[in-house]
């Protein structure tokens, strides 16, 4: 996967969020929480549109739609390994001790993650 900035993810969000979005409605969905100018997210829609990550089609009004074609489950997926891979070796413990050390898990927290690999094992089985 080609790898997706900070900013750009922001409009990859408002597009898994929406479907699809015409150039001005992404501008209003993430310009103004960021303090972008419409030419910055239409820099971000370039880059974007030469990566793959979403397509465009002329609508019978004349108006472009954005779509993503990156899904967001492999975006996540894609991210997640990356953050392991760059920090934890590529292994996923280590991420879970480190979280359990320097931030307090809660109670729910805990019983997540047990019933989580208390599935993991059954699904090996």
């Amino acid at each position: 996967m080609t790898r997706i900035s900070s900013a750009e993810s922001q409009i990859m969000e408002a597009l898994w969020n929406h479907g699809a979005l015409t150039p001005d409605e992404i501008v209003a969905q993430v310009g103004p929480a960021n303090g972008w100018a419409r030419n910055t997210v239409r820099v971000m829609i370039t880059r974007l549109l030469k990566k793959g990550a979403i397509s465009s089609a002329k609508e019978e009004d004349g108006r472009f739609l954005y779509r993503p074609v990156l899904a967001r489950s492999a975006y996540v997926q894609a991210e997640s390994q990356n953050l392991l891979d760059r920090l934890f070796e590529g292994k996923l413990a280590p991420l879970v001790a480190h979280f359990a050390e320097h931030r307090q898990l809660t109670a729910q927290d805990v019983a997540t993650l047990k019933a989580l690999i208390a599935e993991i094992d059954d699904d090996r089985r």
